[in-house]
């Protein structure tokens, strides 16, 4: 082969090994939700967009009910939704999370997030607890990007100023932003820990 002929070999082979590299370190992420109202369903797409915004990233949005085991465990990462429910996550959710092979999904970076009625209506209580169920799986739990979401992401959606008057499924911006914030923090860790990186 000539000189030019090897320079060409040498960088479709550079090109192709840089694809390769790029998408051993992919980052598949499950979002999956219970929604009783359209709430917590409107925050999983956010989450979900947050998510798809990291190069590569592979994001199946699925209801809790409908996530089979072999969604759990085609996922490098798994983010939960749940409405909050007297102050705890929804029987559905709990419900579901019980058919999971127990500790047997592996490292996977696990998050969460919730929408609730009113500004104190347990929210963040909800957000630990699931957290304690997903560190309970064997999952690596991350939460949001700021201080103010440490626990992951949630909404309110039954009191002024964030009232969704007539139950349509609407969540303020402001919550979105934060499930947005969330997916692309997850999918950057999952991505980073399958690189053998840290999260940057």
């Amino acid at each position: 082969m000539n000189p030019a002929g090897l320079r060409i070999a040498f960088i479709v082979s550079s090109f192709m090994a840089g694809l390769l590299a790029r998408d051993a370190h992919a980052q598949k992420v499950l979002v999956t939700y219970y929604s009783l109202t359209g709430h917590t369903r409107t925050m999983a797409e956010a989450v979900a967009r947050g998510a798809r915004t990291q190069a590569g990233a592979e994001v199946r949005l699925l209801p809790i009910d409908s996530a089979s085991e072999a969604d759990l465990r085609w996922a490098d990462a798994i983010i939960v939704g749940s409405p909050v429910q007297m102050a705890s996550v929804a029987v559905p959710v709990m419900q579901a999370i019980g058919k999971w092979p127990f500790r047997r999904l592996g490292d996977k970076i696990a998050a969460a997030f919730v929408t609730g009625g009113g500004i104190s209506s347990g929210e963040e209580l909800t957000q630990v607890q699931l957290l304690h169920v997903l560190l309970m799986e064997g999952l690596i739990v991350v939460g949001g990007p700021e201080w103010s979401d440490a626990f992951g992401a949630s909404g309110i959606t039954a009191e002024k100023p964030f009232l969704d008057e007539k139950n349509t499924g609407a969540v303020d911006s402001m919550f979105l932003a934060k499930g947005e914030a969330l997916g692309k923090r997850v999918a950057a860790v999952a991505r980073s820990f399958a690189a053998g990186q840290p999260a940057r």
